[in-house]
């Protein structure tokens, strides 16, 4: 749309704007200001995630970079990888908008033109959230893989292929996309003159497109919201709660086998189940670190929908606290994304030898060792082979 061609809607004429809605009160403009509290906003979005893009960024590549060498490569790896890029670019589509309106100072302008508005909406927004749902629903995929591996063990060879987990991986990320195409599409932004600070500048009105209309606002958001509730905050949270007790167990019941084969003569399949188990551990501390981060989220959302779906939990006046939780909680979550590298480094001795042999070593001259110790003692999947005395609580991913 050209600026000739706007709305009737001009700084002299009948519509008159006062502040971010019409006299009439029925359609906005966007007011990136008005969206989020500025004491919050600006430090956190603006200062704080330029240097978690960047931390996040390298840690995930890292992660990324170790777990797609041949050796590395399994279905519980495959899961780690998946994760890693999701979270990653969680944190980098909304980051060039964020740097724009916050680090930049531009929150209090007004947004123009419409391809501007859209992109603020969808990068800041819609991008994101498919992104972070992927990442939930890829730890449930990880701790279910983990699950059946451990908990029935006969089964994993028929369920926990490589194939299998990939196509699950592919089926995360197409349905998470599928779950948010509606976010994309449900408004249109329309130029308009306003007066701001004294002079007529151009806007975006906001419009919800014809189809939300016609379903009615009544009916789509309380199905998308509902939706978000059980299928990617409340539902995912209480599976990965049951599989992560489950798995606790079975840890458990490992440790009490291990103080046995202490005393015995230990077999080298005994020994592979004593790492399957340090595994089980360390993707244990991964799903827990998830679960710190996203039941607050959890627990907030479903208030907030419930509160807006009739039964008043929240009161007009304390929404901008709920705001300022929201913040907060998405801000804890963003900080996480860099611990997972940190869990793989210091829990797992295989993803630190190879990371070694990568960066530090040099790739040629490692990748012609690790050739030749393949060779002579099997597959790197369990790393070298050590009695199960000397085990202790890393594992080989």
């Amino acid at each position: 749309m050209n600026e000739s061609d706007v709305l009737d809607v001009t700084c002299g004429g009948n519509d008159t704007w006062e502040g971010n809605v019409t006299s009439n009160n029925t359609v906005e403009h966007l007011n990136v200001s008005g969206q989020y509290p500025l004491d919050l906003a600006v430090p956190l979005y603006g200062y704080a995630m330029p240097v978690l893009l960047l931390v996040t960024t390298v840690a995930n590549t890292l992660i990324v970079a170790v777990l797609w060498q041949p050796h590395m490569r399994s279905p519980t790896n495959a899961v780690l990888m998946a994760m890693a890029l999701s979270d990653m670019l969680t944190v980098l589509f909304p980051e060039p908008m964020f740097f724009y309106m916050y680090t930049l100072d531009n929150h209090a302008k007004p947004l123009h033109p419409p391809a501007a508005c859209y992109a603020w909406y969808v990068l800041h927004e819609a991008i994101p959230n498919m992104f972070h749902t992927a990442s939930i629903w890829l730890t449930v995929l990880l701790a279910t893989q983990r699950y059946i591996s451990v908990c029935h063990p006969s089964r994993a060879p028929r369920w926990c292929t490589q194939s299998i987990v990939t196509w699950a991986i592919v089926w995360v990320f197409f349905f998470a996309a599928i779950h948010q195409t509606p976010r994309v599409f449900e408004n249109r932004y329309e130029s308009a003159q306003m007066e701001w600070e004294g002079q007529c500048v151009w806007v975006c009105r906001v419009f919800y497109n014809s189809w939300v209309t016609a379903i009615s606002l009544d009916v789509y958001y309380p199905i998308y919201f509902w939706f978000r509730v059980v299928f990617v905050h409340l539902g995912p949270c209480t599976v990965l709660v049951v599989l992560n007790v489950l798995l606790f167990k079975a840890l458990k019941e490992a440790q009490a086998r291990r103080k046995k084969l202490l005393n015995d003569k230990s077999s080298g399949k005994e020994c592979r189940k004593l790492r399957d188990h340090n595994t089980t551990l360390m993707l244990i501390v991964v799903v827990s670190v998830f679960l710190v981060t996203e039941i607050p989220l959890a627990v907030i959302t479903v208030l907030h929908i419930i509160s807006n779906s009739g039964l008043r939990i929240f009161s007009e006046e304390s929404y901008d606290i709920v705001m300022r939780f929201f913040i907060i909680s998405n801000s804890f979550i963003i900080f996480s994304y860099p611990i997972n590298f940190a869990i793989y480094c210091g829990m797992s001795r295989q993803f630190r030898e190879t990371f070694r042999d990568l960066f530090v070593r040099g790739g040629s001259q490692s990748w012609r060792r690790m050739d030749s110790t393949r060779d002579s003692r099997g597959s790197m999947y369990n790393g070298p082979p050590r009695n199960c005395r000397s085990l202790t609580s890393e594992t080989i991913i």
